[in-house]
């Protein structure tokens, strides 16, 4: 049986291989609502179907992911924190090729009843020379 933290790492990455698999439902049984996501193109929160037509109809796909470096911290019984680092490939829905991004990301899940959920996701570029993961 998992631990805490292998459940949640779980969670994680099932969340992102929905993202690549193009499969909505998967993604949106994972989250909360309303849920929060922070990155370069600024603040939003969203519901399901909000989540949902991000999926189907964003300009930009996922088209590959590879997670490093994952930390897990529990506030408390019901709400955790992961961080880590992830390799993603990103292309255009319309076609084209794909570029890969490293960035350094963040998830608050919380727990509702028996199911965690994910509340917020950020996302950071990294820099470079790999400094900045530990302190």
């Amino acid at each position: 049986m998992p631990t805490p933290a292998e459940s949640l790492i779980n969670l994680e990455t099932r969340f992102w291989q929905s993202m690549v698999n193009q499969d909505a439902p998967t993604a949106m049984a994972l989250l909360h609502e309303p849920a929060l996501m922070v990155s370069s193109h600024g603040t939003i929160q969203f519901d399901r179907d909000g989540y949902r037509k991000m999926a189907d109809q964003g300009s930009m796909i996922v088209t590959s992911f590879e997670l490093s470096d994952m930390d897990v911290l529990f506030a408390n019984d019901s709400t955790a924190i992961l961080t880590y680092r992830v390799k993603q490939a990103v292309a255009p829905r319309a076609g084209g090729e794909a570029s890969v991004q490293d960035m350094n990301d963040s998830s608050t899940w919380i727990r509702n009843g028996t199911q965690w959920q994910c509340v917020m996701h950020t996302e950071t570029a990294a820099q470079a020379s790999g400094v900045g993961h530990g302190g």
